[in-house]
């Protein structure tokens, strides 16, 4: 045989999957870790030890009543907040049922991203009958991470669960983990989930610098954190109580965990009163993202009372979004003259972009229904002209808008 057929029939036989024969033995049963030696130094701190089937996890459970105040607001405001979605005349993807089981949701991880990182803390706030009970199930070390996540009875609970950033990392890094451990628990059970990060970004956009819970607590909740621990030492604060046993410091995560939760009732009230208007200390740009908020869904009625209410109670520099976004509503609901007298008071008040929609609009609106072509050519060569100075707008979009303002003057010229 050649050399070169020797080669082609090696590569055959190597390209042929062996089957391994088929074993009877059953599958090894899962190996409990054992017990890590600071056990009892982490139960004299105040912690509390659970065993289960897959290890051990440290508990510690606070009973808060609900007169208990946290910055503005006591924690039974939250079922004021709940009653007012109740009665609401229109619908909201934050609206919570009565009926609702509802579970408050915070987690402490080693890192950020990856698959080594590992939750160490969930930490759970609920509605008792007659307080709230804040659960913390503490990992207890690397090993017992099954038991951890076994213990959070999220593999039968049904719950709307509340969040910040919940959506986007709590909730994926949970999933993440429980998918590595999903050959000895059960499965992990969908929630419906709200997360209030995406309301405060919803609310106070332009408004506020920075959207971390701490900055939200203090200039909109009330709330000053004394002696909190940074949010990046947690990982660092676990990882050497797990190697020195001592948990003086990992007591100051629980804490900062707990008030994170705490501010998420606070901030669910919150954040519903203003969807009600039923605070008075914000700003103009607050309460006109709240107008866009249910222009977004579709809430077309609430939008307009909104808005008209910032064109009412503001003046016109501070109003001028408000004004602009109220024109589309009003033009939404073929208020023509309205309409025009919004973007005509948005003009110079807002910003280059937006000044080019609200020319273009004014010209649509004396083209087609007004029927005055003499202002709607006056509008068009005034966007036309402001297109050259808009430093923001990049060359293919300046061409863009010039040839559909060339376009629109074209016709308007040709018009009888």
């Amino acid at each position: 045989m050649s050399y070169e057929n020797k080669i082609l029939q090696m590569k055959k036989m190597l390209g042929k999957k062996v089957e391994k024969p088929k074993s009877n033995e059953p599958k090894p049963a899962f190996q409990k870790p054992e017990v890590p030696r600071y056990t009892s130094q982490w139960e004299q701190a105040g912690l509390t030890r659970i065993d289960n089937d897959f290890g051990i996890v440290f508990l510690r459970e606070v009973h808060f009543p609900l007169t208990y105040q946290h910055g503005h607001y006591q924690l039974q405001e939250f079922f004021n907040a709940v009653n007012k979605w109740q009665n609401a005349d229109f619908s909201h993807p934050y609206s919570i049922d009565i009926e609702e089981n509802v579970l408050f949701f915070d987690t402490e991880t080693t890192g950020l991203k990856g698959v080594g990182t590992q939750i160490f803390l969930l930490g759970f706030l609920e509605v008792a009958e007659e307080n709230f009970v804040l659960t913390q199930y503490v990992l207890a070390d690397p090993a017992h991470e099954a038991a951890l996540l076994f213990e959070s009875k999220l593999w039968q609970k049904t719950a709307t669960v509340v969040t910040y950033n919940g959506k986007s990392f709590d909730w994926p890094m949970l999933e993440t983990r429980w998918t590595l451990n999903q050959k000895v628990l059960p499965k992990l059970r969908a929630q419906r989930q709200i997360d209030l990060l995406h309301s405060s970004k919803r609310l106070w956009k332009n408004d506020m610098e920075r959207m971390k819970l701490k900055s939200v607590e203090e200039e909109k909740l009330g709330f000053l954190r004394n002696g909190d621990i940074p949010g990046y030492l947690a990982p660092i604060i676990y990882l050497d109580a797990v190697k020195s046993g001592v948990p003086d410091a990992l007591m100051k995560v629980l804490l900062h965990n707990e008030w994170d939760l705490l501010s998420l009732i606070t901030l669910y009230v919150h954040s519903t009163n203003l969807l009600f208007e039923e605070a008075d200390v914000e700003s103009a740009k607050t309460y006109t993202n709240i107008g866009k908020w249910y222009a977004d869904l579709k809430e077309g009625a609430k939008s307009v009372k909104v808005l008209e209410k910032v064109t009412s109670q503001f003046n016109a520099l501070e109003a001028g979004d408000a004004q602009f976004h109220l024109a589309f509503q009003l033009k939404r609901n073929k208020q023509y003259n309205e309409a025009i007298d919004a973007f005509v008071a948005s003009l110079h008040f807002v910003d280059a972009r937006k000044r080019l929609l609200a020319l273009e609009q004014l010209a649509m609106l004396y083209e087609h229904q007004i029927k005055d072509l003499q202002k709607a050519k006056s509008y068009t060569m005034q966007g036309l002209q402001l297109i050259t100075t808009i430093e923001e707008l990049r060359e293919e979009q300046k061409k863009k808008w010039g040839i559909s303002l060339e376009k629109r003057l074209h016709r308007l010229e040709n018009k009888k």
